[in-house]
C-alpha cells in the first residue's frame, strides 16, 4: 500500500474490513484501483492463499 495506515504493505496483507470499505467507499482510479479491486475478489472468494503461496516463493528484499 502506497500511502496511510498501512504504508508500506502487501495489498493482499490488508484487512479485510478495509478493503471491504473501499469496495463500498469507491476504488480510487488507475492501478491501484484496478489492484485493490483485485484483492476484494480473491479476499471475496477465498483466495487469498494463492497470492500468500506467491509471496512465500518470491520474499521481500
Amino acid at each position: 500500500m502506497p500511502f496511510g495506515k498501512y504504508e508500506g504493505k502487501y495489498l493482499i496483507d490488508l484487512p479485510e474490513y478495509y478493503v471491504v470499505w473501499y469496495h463500498n467507499k469507491g476504488f480510487p482510479k488507475g492501478e491501484l484501483g484496478q489492484q485493490l479491486q483485485l484483492i476484494y475478489e480473491l479476499k471475496l472468494n477465498g483466495l487469498e492463499e494463492l497470492i500468500r503461496n506467491i509471496k512465500k516463493q518470491y520474499p521481500k528484499p
